[in-house]
């Protein structure tokens, strides 16, 4: 007879094979699916093409929606091919779905297919591969509109394409792809009048979600770390490091628009953290200054970047997504054109 430890070993080691196998079974059934999937709708788009006829294309679908459902089941519903087809569309080079195909399943495609512009589909893509996103996650990143909140988004294409590119191969993450603006922390429930102390405060209740909110590299530190310089004390609102840009982050919480002498804070902050605080193998530290509105002229007058500082709003309430939205694509537009000038 077994002993009692030597048994529970067995048990651990057969329950981690079958674990594993089932783990491998459904990447490879995922990986078939959606080469599957891609084949069936680039057959179908190529056969619509080859015909003239306006209405061939509503007519096949449908005829091929019924006999395929009949001999293998609702995956071939009229709507299901519809899907497969903007798939094969959207993702026309079937080397990129081949590389896709082990780390993104089928839902995460169609999460990705409705994304009409191929720099932030690109970004996603780029991201959830990275980070090994769920399909919960990546929607909920969608959602947010995390790329049109994410500083990179204000550079050009190309620029944005080779950030992610050298991130992917060399695991070099350049921090406007993990910094925003704004940062959404309706989450915080603040209504009326209140303080910083308060904000910074109820940021400490939910520090879980504002760290999501932030981005999960994100780890705490400390609040109101306290420095002295020259015998006089300073204290720093909220102190993070980040782990894949392998820096300090100071934050600091304004409750109305950037002022100059913020940037002197920031400044004092980071410079003293650079000479005592950072240890070997890290990055100088970044500070980010939340505000509960911006000043756009400051700020470029200021010129925040040279010091490693970065500014962002806050909102304690969401506008509409029609509304943010047209204020986040003004925003990137703005600062694209300013790049091309």
């Amino acid at each position: 007879m077994l002993q009692n430890q030597d048994h529970q070993q067995l048990m651990m080691d057969l329950k981690e094979l079958v674990t594993k196998t089932k783990s491998q079974v459904a990447v490879q059934v995922n990986s078939a699916m959606v080469v599957l999937y891609w084949k069936i709708g680039q057959r179908i788009n190529e056969d619509i093409l080859g015909n003239k006829r306006a209405e061939y294309g509503k007519e096949v679908i449908v005829q091929i929606s019924e006999q395929l459902t009949l001999e293998f089941g609702s995956s071939f519903s009229n709507k299901n091919l519809r899907k497969m087809m903007q798939f094969a569309s959207v993702f026309q080079d079937f080397e990129i779905v081949a590389s896709l195909m082990r780390q993104l399943s089928w839902t995460h495609f169609l999460l990705l297919i409705p994304i009409s512009e191929e720099v932030k589909r690109n970004f996603y893509i780029e991201i959830c591969k990275i980070e090994n996103w769920s399909v919960r996650t990546l929607k909920e990143k969608i959602n947010s509109l995390l790329f049109e909140r994410t500083e990179i988004s204000k550079n050009p294409e190309e620029i944005i394409n080779n950030e992610l590119k050298k991130w992917s191969e060399t695991n070099v993450l350049n921090p406007d792809l993990v910094f925003k603006d704004p940062y959404f922390l309706d989450f915080l429930e603040l209504k009326d009048t209140f303080s910083e102390r308060d904000l910074e405060e109820a940021i400490i209740v939910e520090l879980q979600k504002f760290i999501s909110e932030l981005g999960n590299d994100f780890a705490f530190l400390s609040r109101q770390k306290r420095i002295t310089i020259d015998h006089r004390d300073y204290y720093l609102d909220l102190l993070f490091y980040h782990r894949k840009l392998k820096s300090l982050v100071v934050i600091e919480l304004k409750l109305g628009e950037l002022e100059a002498s913020h940037k002197g804070q920031m400044e004092l902050y980071l410079s003293y953290l650079n000479t005592y605080e950072k240890v070997e193998g890290e990055n100088p530290p970044i500070g980010l200054i939340l505000c509960s509105g911006k000043n756009s002229e400051h700020i470029e007058l200021m010129n925040l970047e040279k010091d490693n500082s970065k500014v962002a709003e806050y909102f304690l309430i969401l506008p509409s997504e029609k509304v943010l939205l047209e204020k986040l694509h003004r925003s990137i537009e703005i600062a694209r054109n300013k790049f091309e000038k």
